[in-house]
């Protein structure tokens, strides 16, 4: 992109979100920096397990974790990201062992993988239970050589105020990631809901969690207010992860089509390097819909390879 282009495009992504006061509610938090990236952005393609879902949890499944990684390798990804809903409820390093040599021999990473948790629980018995879930999934995560894993804050039980909430989740948070560095396998806080619906209420966690094996899972879907695409910009320098969606929702509309292009930029300007995971939710059949988007995201993805190179002297 000519930098007379990326500037222009960072001055109205920028202008976007001071209308929607994020910025400066972040500076008034006192949020940590954005991750220090001074390289240009280098992005590779992933697909999420949970995007074929319908077909990994039918009774009987039609598909299983190795059937989705032939998928991937069908359409030349460069990884997968492995959903721990997916995997069988006795999962063992032998069944990780074996998948990750099944992806490895198709030319695939796993680029990370997924659990499901809420941390917003007072201390007792409820809590480590969510705790000794997700430290068992970053033993798993690192057996299969997953480099992250995303987890969620949760919502704050009725009658138990935001704040209370949150000071839990950064608790629990606190609680895990000893484990997490110890095993080299990075949490990436997803904003999805409960506690972190808007992009400030994330960053007020960030801020409150001093660990760089912590950052962001950034979820281009689960923005709800009236400029989704400011609100990923204000969340993108902090993200170690990227899960795409192929739609996007607006305060007080319907869901429409994402600007994935748009999505992309937004990437580039924050120079975040990593995988872009297709995390595919609409109702079209994603066996159809999937490749589709898959050819859409791979030029978006080469076209900032091919800026990159002509930029470089």
């Amino acid at each position: 992109m000519p930098s007379s282009t990326r500037r222009a495009f960072l001055s109205q992504t920028l202008s976007a979100t001071a209308a929607l006061g994020l910025i400066t509610s972040t500076r008034r938090a006192g949020a940590i920096p954005p991750i220090g990236r001074t390289r240009p952005s280098h992005l590779k393609l992933s697909v999420a397990a949970y995007s074929y879902r319908q077909y990994l949890t039918s009774k009987p499944p039609t598909m299983d974790l190795f059937g989705f990684v032939d998928l991937a390798a069908d359409m030349g990804l460069d990884a997968v990201e492995p959903t721990s809903y997916y995997f069988p409820a006795n999962v063992d390093e032998a069944y990780l062992g074996r998948l990750k040599l099944h992806a490895f021999k198709l030319g695939l990473d796993i680029s990370g993988t997924a659990v499901g948790n809420n941390f917003c629980k007072p201390p007792g018995a409820d809590r480590e239970k969510e705790i000794a879930h997700v430290r068992r999934w970053i033993d798993l995560a690192a057996a299969l050589d997953a480099p992250v894993i995303r987890v969620f804050a949760g919502t704050a039980p009725k009658g138990v105020e935001t704040e209370r909430a949150a000071a839990w989740a950064v608790e629990s948070m606190n609680a895990v990631l000893p484990h997490a560095a110890e095993k080299g396998v990075m949490l990436a806080l997803e904003n999805h809901g409960g506690i972190t619906t808007r992009p400030e209420q994330l960053l007020a966690l960030v801020k409150a969690i001093d660990s760089p094996f912590f950052g962001v899972n950034l979820d281009t879907g689960n923005f709800r207010g009236a400029d989704p695409y400011a609100e990923m910009a204000a969340l993108a320098p902090y993200a170690v992860n990227v899960q795409v969606k192929t739609e996007i929702t607006r305060l007080g509309h319907p869901k429409e089509d994402a600007d994935l292009s748009r999505e992309i930029e937004i990437l580039r300007a924050a120079q975040y390097s990593g995988y872009v995971v297709l995390e595919y939710e609409a109702k079209e059949d994603p066996m159809i819909a999937i490749p589709r988007h898959v050819k859409t995201l791979r030029e978006l993805l080469s076209a900032s390879g091919t800026a990159k190179s002509a930029a470089a002297p």
